[in-house]
């Protein structure tokens, strides 16, 4: 939950910090939409050797590039986890336990699979 003494991008740099440091080794790279894009996080994936494909926003003075054809795999990630949302047991979240609540999401993602890999 935000405080409101915090400056407006902390809870979202915080966000990041936790993803950075519950992750196993160091990305490569980090696909993310324009509300990441501040130089506190983008300095934070440099310093962990990740390169930062993150589109910039239209008012930042200093513009940079983004790798476009690796950015539209952040859009298939997102529609996977869309397609895992339909799962009614995954979106409401029914289970008491962490491990129960990942065996059903490793349930249906396997279901989007097999409907993949049968289709083509």
């Amino acid at each position: 939950m935000a405080h409101f003494d915090e400056p407006r991008g902390a809870p979202v740099e915080r966000g990041v910090h936790r993803l950075a440091e519950a992750g196993s080794g160091n990305p490569k790279v980090m696909l993310a939409d324009k509300g990441y894009d501040t130089d506190d996080i983008r300095g934070e994936l440099r310093a962990r050797g990740a390169d930062p494909e993150i589109p910039t926003k239209r008012n930042r003075k200093v513009q940079h590039t983004v790798n476009r054809a690796l950015y539209a795999m952040r859009n298939r990630i997102e529609r996977f986890f869309n397609r895992l949302k339909e799962s009614r047991r995954v979106a409401t979240r029914y289970d008491h336990t962490a491990e129960s609540f990942l065996g059903f999401a490793k349930l249906a993602a396997i279901k989007i699979w097999m409907r993949f890999v049968h289709a083509a």
